[in-house]
Order: C-alpha cells, then structure tokens, then sequence
C-alpha cells in the first residue's frame, strides 16, 4: 500500500468532512472490501495522547474511498495550530498499514 501525504485544514467550530480515495503501492485503487479503518490527531508524532479521533467512513469499498469526518462540537474544541494525523487501514487478516498521512491546520473563524 502506498502511504501518500494529504495536509488537511479545519475550522473550529464547522463540521468536517474529507473524502479520500486510498492507493496501493502500484498507484492503484486499493479494494478495501474487509478493512477496517481508524485515524487520530496528535499534537505531534511522539505525542501519547490523542486531540481528537476523525469518525472514518469507507463510502465505497471497491473504489477504495473513504471519508474523515468530526462534528462540530469536537472541533470547537482543538485549539488552534498545526497537528498532524494518519490513517491506519487493517485487513480482515488483522494486517495493519498506514495508508495516508499528513499535517492538520486549525484555524478559528471570526464569524460566529
């Protein structure tokens, strides 16, 4: 699987939502029939504990796309800055892989 880089930016306060599509090594579509996925936010890689945990949706399976998402209430409560995450995929073998990864901005709006 190829591990590809994908910076993200966030509102605080605003419903996110981020579709990617998830390739293997050769460039291809990654089929992610009997995968499972997580992804955190970390303040920085060596960082023990979690900002927040985006809610990952596999939208099409043979396609292989996925969503990120955090509700509103979860990112009023980042503080603003530079974050980074990844996106672990496990097989139905229990075969653990990061397949994206990157940095997250967290910026606060003016507008309430």
């Amino acid at each position: 699987m190829a591990v590809y880089v994908n910076n993200l930016t966030i509102n605080s306060g605003e419903t996110f939502s981020q579709p990617l599509t998830i390739l293997d090594t050769s460039g291809e579509v990654l089929n992610l029939t009997g995968y499972a996925a997580s992804s955190a936010v970390r303040k920085h890689a060596a960082s023990t504990s979690k900002t927040a945990e985006f809610t990952v949706g596999i939208t099409s399976a043979a396609e292989g796309s996925i969503t990120l998402s955090l509700g509103s209430t979860i990112t009023s409560d980042i503080k603003n800055g530079r974050y980074v995450y990844d996106v672990l995929l496990i097989s139905n073998a229990n075969i653990k892989s990061i397949a994206v990864e990157g940095m997250v901005l967290v910026r606060t709006g003016i507008t309430s």
